[in-house]
């Protein structure tokens, strides 16, 4: 394992790695229509992230035009607010804007506060300039430098993503640690050649036996800890291991 003297910048993933997506969908969805059952409203989160999923992939795949979350966002707040019932207007737009309003986790502001008075820390997300601007604010998420995935008209895990964080940082990938709750896109990270670091979130994509990450972590008072220390490492047995 590398010493925390190789680490010079701290790149998070924001949305589900800092933020709790799930539940900020949830509570817009309450709020747009509040005589819905549970049972809906959860099925309308699941509907809601399939297509922000499906439309990203089709964007990379080549199969559709570069959109932001924006519209993506708006597209699945109409199809969700027709099944739901609601068509008042302004309703579906503040729903289609539920993105700029999600909650941090609870470790998310303490940490980020305590992480960048030692090291630069970047949030690379998939949220629009303007979606990450207004979620930042929103979560009081506080950076060094936020970069949207936007400005490269991609999405993760396309490799030109990684790279944004890598130029803005100033330093070789591989001094360069990645942060998020999501495997894949840790593992689209490691095609470029930056470190990385898992976070468990209760929704996030788990890391598999095969995944080697230099750091796999409970929450991320755990992995600031051990960047505190000097070293980046596992705080728990790997899996398949």
């Amino acid at each position: 394992m590398r010493g925390i003297r190789d680490i010079e910048v701290v790149v998070f993933d924001v949305l589900g790695t800092l933020v709790d997506e799930s539940s900020g969908l949830r509570a817009a969805i309450r709020e747009a229509a509040p005589t819905s059952d549970e049972a809906a409203v959860d099925e309308w989160v699941g509907l809601w992230q399939q297509h922000c999923e499906r439309e990203q992939q089709r964007i990379r795949q080549g199969h559709r035009p570069y959109a932001n979350t924006e519209v993506i966002d708006a597209e699945a707040a109409r199809s969700i607010a027709e099944q739901a019932g609601v068509d008042d207007p302004s309703v579906v737009d503040r729903l289609a804007r539920a993105g700029q309003r999600l909650p941090p986790w609870d470790d998310s502001v303490a940490g980020l506060e305590h992480l960048a008075r030692r090291l630069p820390v970047i949030g690379l997300s998939h949220a629009s300039r303007t979606a990450l601007l207004r979620l930042n604010a929103h979560a009081g998420l506080r950076w060094h430098q936020a970069l949207s995935a936007e400005a490269v008209h991609a999405y993760k895990p396309a490799p030109e993503v990684y790279r944004l964080a890598v130029d803005t940082a100033g330093c070789p990938p591989e001094r360069v640690l990645m942060v998020a709750a999501h495997a894949w896109d840790l593992r689209g990270a490691r095609e470029v050649g930056l470190r990385t670091a898992y976070v468990r979130r209760p929704s996030g994509d788990p890391p598999t036996g095969s995944d080697d990450f230099d750091g796999r972590f409970d929450g991320l008072d755990q992995l600031i800890g051990v960047l505190s220390a000097g070293q980046v490492g596992s705080s728990s047995p790997r899996r398949g291991a």
